[in-house]
């Protein structure tokens, strides 16, 4: 009888988990259009800087990847690697925005930034699934963890059974 309670339990405790998927990868989302923003700002910046020198974005960015002061060199270089960033971000979220229900997770999971998933991770706030995707999430969470904690128990069980019949 404890036994199926704790799988019941167990259940439970994943489906909830299950459920929380849609709603990290929609607060993931959020930061990733935030990065895209700032570093987007970042970039006008740079652009406006080089107009107003008559200059383009890419002679900005040689100029400075060849001076001979490492910090402005490196300065060169962060907004080279920037503007690769932000290209890279922009694609993913438009794969993220172009999957549908179910999709965006599995989207999310093979092409995500670590950087941004781990700063969403650590600022994570579980909500209430309302959706579709979050309520089937939660039944097969909770299936998974049901057949998991059966699977678990099933030893237990079976060898009670053959001491009460002894």
């Amino acid at each position: 009888m404890i036994l199926r309670r704790i799988v019941f339990f167990l259940a439970l405790f994943a489906g909830v988990a299950a459920s929380q998927l849609p709603e990290f990868a929609q607060q993931y989302r959020q930061r990733l259009g935030g990065a895209i923003d700032e570093l987007a700002r970042i970039i006008a910046e740079f652009d406006a800087d080089a107009a107003r020198s008559h200059i383009s974005r890419d002679e900005g960015i040689r100029r400075l990847t060849a001076n001979a002061d490492p910090f402005v060199r490196e300065r060169g270089e962060a907004i080279s690697g920037d503007i690769v960033r932000v290209g890279t971000l922009q694609k993913q979220l438009q794969d993220y925005e172009a999957a549908g229900p179910f999709w965006r997770i599995a989207s999310f999971a093979q092409n995500h930034d670590p950087d941004i998933a781990r700063r969403a991770a650590q600022a994570f706030e579980p909500a209430v699934p309302v959706t579709v995707e979050g309520l089937v999430l939660a039944l097969s969470g909770f299936g998974a963890g049901w057949l998991g904690g059966r699977m678990l128990i099933a030893p237990i069980q079976r060898r009670r059974k053959v001491v009460y019949k002894r």
